[in-house]
């Protein structure tokens, strides 16, 4: 292979170069919560929008972002498919009221609490144990590199019923498929290296169902209605790519917040009944993905600001979530902050169906970091360490010592 995919697919979102959105995402909220334009205000001359001649609005605000996530009458989510429909099909967060709610009541049962605590102890602490047993001896890692990069991807393999021998090939077809807006070719491709690599597998677990998704998924009926192949695989990889690369993303932003706050990391650290709440507070904080896209359905206004039938509307989670009409000093990690939800998930009818899984992951893997790793604390030598990017973020590199 001719090229680093993940580090071609981080360069394109600003990764080691954009480090702090937020002060110019604040001053723009501060102006009006709901802007005109996308063109990027962190690029001189801006990147030109993505969605032709259509008007597109950025809204900034935690208010007006969630009135376009639940207001499912005035803000579509048809949008999304417009946008990576080519790599994806058609997938649950495209699909409009009636068949969101057909399909989301055909796949939630593989990612309801129930099931979370079946993948907890069958999948994730086995997979987070494993990849700490590589290096826990050594007192020192790049939590990146050994840790967060990959244990999502292979809690998602074990999820599905996939060899482990595969992962680092449908990983790499996972970051290929979303590089489709800055090289349409290779999200193509990765997108159907995908399809071919699902569909069997689809096909097998229909004749011999076992006790993965693949199964749940092939075996789902709502009503005498059950998925067809296409739909599932169109699932997967949906799945496969908004999993491993955003729970990656949050637990890597949340490791970063505790290692550079170490009081916090030693209180937590002494009482694990905090870390649900310091989860939350990661994500309000520095969510993985800080931008998601919806249409107007009709003319209408948001803020006060009039929206034409047909707009984008472009909306910024990470200001939104740092909104200082709902949050005291919003950029600042603080995990005593009195409980406000966010929306790192979104929010209303098209709330991440994987938002289970990802606190699921995140908590297994902060109590096996907490207890394998003494003593963790930042490596003085191991350069400049910061979260870094634009609409995705996360640190580059977490390098650590520990005793």
């Amino acid at each position: 292979m001719d090229h680093d995919v993940f580090s071609d697919f981080d360069s394109a979102h600003g990764s080691g170069v954009i480090a702090d959105p937020h002060t110019r995402w604040a001053e723009l909220r501060r102006q009006c919560p709901v802007q005109a334009g996308d063109r990027d205000p962190l690029v001189e001359g801006g990147a030109p929008s993505i969605f032709g001649d259509r008007a597109v609005f950025t809204v900034l605000g935690f208010d007006a972002a969630t009135e376009v996530f639940r207001d499912k009458a005035r803000f579509t989510t048809s949008v999304f498919n417009e946008l990576m429909g080519p790599v994806l099909g058609e997938v649950i967060l495209g699909m409009e009221p009636d068949d969101h709610r057909t399909h989301r009541a055909l796949v939630q049962d593989a990612f309801s609490r129930r099931a979370m605590e079946r993948w907890t102890s069958e999948v994730i602490g086995p997979v987070v144990d494993e990849h700490l047993a590589r290096f826990e001896r050594s007192g020192r890692a790049d939590l990146v590199a050994d840790l967060t990069f990959s244990f999502p991807v292979f809690v998602i393999a074990a999820m599905l019923g996939l060899p482990e021998e595969d992962l680092g090939d449908f990983h790499r077809w996972a970051v290929e498929m979303i590089s489709l807006p800055f090289n349409p070719e290779l999200g193509i491709a990765g997108s159907m290296r995908l399809a071919e690599y699902f569909a069997p597998l689809v096909e097998q677990r229909r004749a011999h169902p076992r006790a993965d998704v693949i199964s749940t998924l092939a075996t789902a009926q709502l009503e005498g209605r059950g998925l067809t192949d296409q739909q599932i695989v169109d699932f997967l990889r949906f799945l496969l790519e908004a999993g491993a690369e955003t729970t990656f993303r949050s637990s890597s932003n949340l490791l970063y917040g505790l290692l550079t706050h170490p009081e916090f990391l030693d209180e937590v650290r002494g009482n694990r009944e905090l870390l649900p709440a310091v989860i939350e507070e990661a994500l309000r904080w520095e969510p993985p993905l800080t931008m998601v896209f919806r249409g107007a359905a009709f003319d209408t206004e948001l803020a006060g600001v009039p929206i034409p039938g047909g707009a984008v509307l472009a909306v910024n989670i990470g200001a939104a979530n740092r909104d200082e009409g709902r949050w005291s000093d919003p950029d600042l990690f603080d995990i005593h902050r009195p409980p406000l939800a966010h929306i790192a998930f979104g929010s209303g009818p098209h709330v991440c169906l994987g938002m289970h899984l990802a606190r699921a992951e995140t908590l297994v893997m902060m109590n096996a970091v907490l207890d394998r790793l003494p003593n963790l604390r930042i490596n003085p030598g191991g350069g400049d360490v910061g979260i870094t990017g634009s609409t995705f973020r996360a640190p580059k590199a977490l390098p650590v010592l520990f005793d």
